[in-house]
């Protein structure tokens, strides 16, 4: 599961398992990458609370699935297999095209932003986030510009943003910890974006 000791649920007490309550699915599964911060059990509450808010809130105006490409993109930069497995599920079901996430995952491990079909503004966010997480000090005002004369506004440009962020705290939470998926269903999520205090993976 990882390098570090986790603390399984039927082990757990205190806050450790009222926060693993919150999070639990129907099949009972606690994704990996949430059970690595069990020896800091608020470590966990802030990482669930980022996730929460930057992919399943129902004030995003960017649509979701996209918000997952960026993930899945960013996952790919990182070599993130975790993570790109997990969110790639979540972004299929979301576009409900099998084929096209397919399509759109290969043209992403290529580096290939315009073979699928997507907008110039996705393409240019997609880009943004390859600066983002690659050489982050190479950013300038330009690369938000080009977003914005696009169509995006402040507020979507500070989504993506929020979301490649986070997938680049995820990622190195993964990859600097050794989690893998083993045992786990793949693409659970806190997907119940209307009610802003559930955790529950579904």
């Amino acid at each position: 599961m990882s390098w570090i000791t986790v603390i399984p649920y039927n082990i757990s007490t205190g806050k450790l398992r009222m926060i693993y309550d919150r999070i639990r699915g129907k099949n009972g599964q606690i994704d990996n990458v949430m059970s690595v911060h069990s020896l800091r059990p608020h470590t966990l509450v802030g990482h669930i609370n980022l996730y929460k808010n930057v992919l399943h809130h129902k004030d995003n105006s960017v649509p979701q699935w996209f918000l997952e490409c960026l993930g899945v993109w960013t996952s790919i930069l990182n070599e993130c297999d975790y993570c790109i497995k997990h969110h790639f599920e979540g972004m299929k079901r979301l576009l409900n095209n099998d084929l096209l996430a397919e399509r759109l995952l290969k043209t992403l491990k290529a580096g290939d932003l315009r073979s699928v079909g997507l907008k110039e503004v996705e393409i240019q966010a997609l880009e943004y986030a390859r600066t983002l997480t690659l050489t982050p000090g190479d950013l300038t005002e330009e690369h938000v510009n080009i977003i914005k004369k696009l169509g995006y506004t402040d507020g979507e440009i500070l989504e993506v943003n929020q979301v490649v962020a986070y997938f680049n705290y995820a990622n190195r939470t993964v990859l600097g910890l050794g989690v893998n998926t083993k045992g786990e269903v793949l693409g659970l999520s806190p997907n119940d974006s209307d009610d802003e205090e559930s955790w529950t993976h579904r």
